[in-house]
């Protein structure tokens, strides 16, 4: 029998395979998240993220050192405090624990680590919700101001990277503005394009201790029925200042990956989720997958997608078990 074409070929090893794939992950890509949270406390792993902890302020420096040594330059942060209120004071107070971290890490290591935060209310609110609450609902105006304060404050601390993540119409341009009058023209802005109501945030929620106290998210965060929708919000975080653009969460959406990168001026980041973190690790676990295939597997269609950077908790296992 006889064939013209036999794609079989190009699969028959492994040197060929590499040789003719079409996406190569990288770390150089990928950004790991922490969680910080106010000195004094005690390490502690996250039971739903097993390998992921909440990080004190004090003792981060010395936590991260190992990471760093393994090759992790790109995080992000997002804070875990005890006291909450109505107007998220602790959102940009000195005693923030991740200004404290983006201090010391930029003292230590300046440009050879890139600091992201989380620029969002609902670890700092009282409702555990993204925006400040007026009579009972979510004034987006009056959210915008309180977003700016906390931007600013990163900023200032030193942080490369802010990442509004509250999905308030505005947040983009307003955050842009008041870092452009105080003078942090250079502060690259990651902006949550494209975040859905999803049922994936479960175990960042235990993480960050940030679960909505009534209610839901879904006034705020996208439908997951909607596409051209995410466009829109696409158009507008460009036309506002957004440096980098993001989908979250990642593998339900890699169809909205890649409609963002047909038509995106600025890079896409995709953001692989608590969620899809802990099924890897519980798969794995009960011996239904192999840990790295897996893994492999999901940032691969995530890459193959159109992500141009991806933040995944992933990270530092990939670097520490030698799987790329």
């Amino acid at each position: 029998m006889q064939f013209s074409d036999r794609p079989r070929r190009l699969r028959q090893n492994k040197v060929v395979r590499d040789m003719v794939s079409e996406i190569r992950l990288s770390p150089d890509k990928m950004i790991q998240p922490y969680f910080v949270s106010e000195k004094g406390q005690e390490r502690f792993e996250v039971s739903s993220m097993p390998g992921i902890f909440r990080e004190p302020a004090d003792k981060f420096l010395e936590q991260f050192k190992a990471d760093f040594d393994l090759g992790i330059n790109k995080i992000m942060l997002f804070g875990v405090v005890a006291h909450k209120d109505e107007k998220a004071s602790m959102a940009d107070h000195v005693d923030n624990p991740t200004l404290r971290a983006v201090e010391a890490l930029k003292g230590k290591y300046g440009d050879d680590v890139f600091v992201a935060t989380d620029i969002c209310l609902c670890e700092y609110t009282d409702s555990g919700h993204c925006g400040l609450l007026v009579d009972g609902e979510i004034d987006n105006d009056a959210t915008l101001e309180r977003l700016a304060e906390m931007a600013l404050a990163a900023a200032r601390a030193g942080a490369d990277c802010l990442g509004p993540s509250d999905m308030m119409d505005g947040r983009i341009g307003h955050i842009r503005g008041r870092l452009e009058e105080c003078g942090f023209k250079d502060t690259i802005i990651m902006a949550y394009t494209a975040k859905y109501a999803s049922a994936y945030y479960g175990p960042f929620r235990d993480a960050a201790e940030s679960a909505p106290k009534f209610g839901d998210r879904r006034g705020y965060q996208m439908d997951y029925r909607n596409a051209r929708e995410a466009l829109r919000e696409l158009k507008f975080d460009i036309e506002e200042g957004a440096d980098i653009v993001m989908v979250k969460p990642a593998l339900a959406y890699l169809d909205i990956i890649s409609y963002f990168k047909d038509i995106s001026p600025v890079p896409v980041a995709a953001y692989n989720v608590s969620g899809e973190y802990a099924m890897a690790k519980l798969m794995a676990r009960e011996g239904m997958a192999n840990e790295m295939d897996l893994v492999l597997e999901n940032l691969t269609a995530i890459a193959r997608a159109g992500a141009d950077v991806i933040l995944t908790y992933h990270l530092r296992d990939i670097l520490k078990n030698g799987w790329l």
